[in-house]
């Protein structure tokens, strides 16, 4: 599955906003096949784990924090060479700076608060859809 996969959240103040119809609907437009897909809430001890690689970073505490600060809806994405195209067409992390018409400049609020998470490598996909998802969810 390498290099057709990756995993994306739609966070919690892009839930709550209620983006999620219309985020999974430019997804689907775009071409990707949704594989696995759940709503769930993270606790701060869950979301910890997930961002583990940021701890020692200054804003893993406010991250943690977000993530689990309401309901979440994670999914498995397939596509050819998904990791990559799919932080394309989600746009720069900060939507201030992402292109026009990308799901973070429509629906991100600012920095912290971006509408969605994409996996940054093949393995990140890997792992991160793993985290979420069981073997029997992702056949």
């Amino acid at each position: 599955m390498t290099g057709t996969i990756t995993f994306t959240m739609i966070k919690p103040s892009a839930f709550s906003a209620g983006y999620t119809g219309n985020i999974l609907a430019k997804i689907e437009a775009a071409g990707y096949k949704i594989k696995a897909m759940k709503k769930i809430s993270l606790s701060k001890e869950q979301a910890g784990h997930f961002y583990e690689m940021h701890k020692e970073r200054p804003f893993y505490e406010e991250l943690t924090n977000f993530m689990s600060s309401g309901p979440i809806v994670a999914a498995i994405l397939e596509k050819e060479n998904a990791v990559e195209s799919f932080r394309k067409f989600i746009g720069a992390t900060d939507p201030a700076k992402a292109d026009e018409g990308t799901i973070r400049k429509l629906y991100g609020k600012n920095l912290s608060e971006n509408a969605v998470h994409g996996s940054d490598s093949d393995e990140s996909a890997q792992r991160e859809a793993g985290f979420f998802f069981s073997f029997l969810e992702m056949v």
